[in-house]
């Protein structure tokens, strides 16, 4: 079971590779904080992190998702 540390240090390499950029990943971090992050950014890192973690988010788990915590918590819960 990854920890939440884990979990954020890869979603750091994914935002990385996304964006081009080094991302300071905050679980309060939104895509209102990060210029660019728009609706196809956000399939690329869900794409990413499904791919990274070998799971599945459900439609459900993706609307529910309101920030890189959510995030975390999601991928937490599935990989636990």
């Amino acid at each position: 079971m990854a920890t939440e540390a884990e979990i954020t240090a890869a979603l750091a390499g994914i935002f990385a590779e996304v964006f081009g950029r080094e991302i300071a990943l905050t679980p309060a971090l939104t895509a209102k904080d990060v210029p660019g992050w728009d609706s196809f950014k956000q399939i690329e890192i869900i794409m990413a992190a499904e791919e990274a973690f070998a799971l599945r988010f459900s439609t459900r788990e993706l609307d529910s998702l309101q920030s890189v915590g959510d995030l975390i918590r999601v991928i937490a819960a599935k990989a636990g």
